[in-house]
């Protein structure tokens, strides 16, 4: 798996758990984020999120990768 494909994986998984949370805390999708009524208009599926949404989530993956990097662990896919 390239670099690239397993950042996306991630940060798909990183939007998804952050939708969950959401969702459990009791928000609903809205075209604006509304606090006060709990609606964010990210509560969407990673898909069809803005691009600018989608960097924010590699930028944590990557970020992620890194972090497991220095730490001296190393990632591998069995074939």
């Amino acid at each position: 798996m390239e670099l690239d494909e397993l950042v996306e994986k991630i940060a798909k998984n990183v939007h998804e758990v952050w939708a969950q949370s959401r969702l459990q805390q009791g928000w609903t999708y809205g075209e604006e984020r509304s606090d006060a009524l709990k609606q964010h208009p990210c509560l969407v599926p990673y898909e069809e999120l803005p691009e600018v949404e989608k960097d924010y989530d590699r930028d944590t993956a990557f970020g992620t990768l890194r972090l497991i990097s220095k730490l001296g662990f190393k990632i591998s896919k069995e074939l």
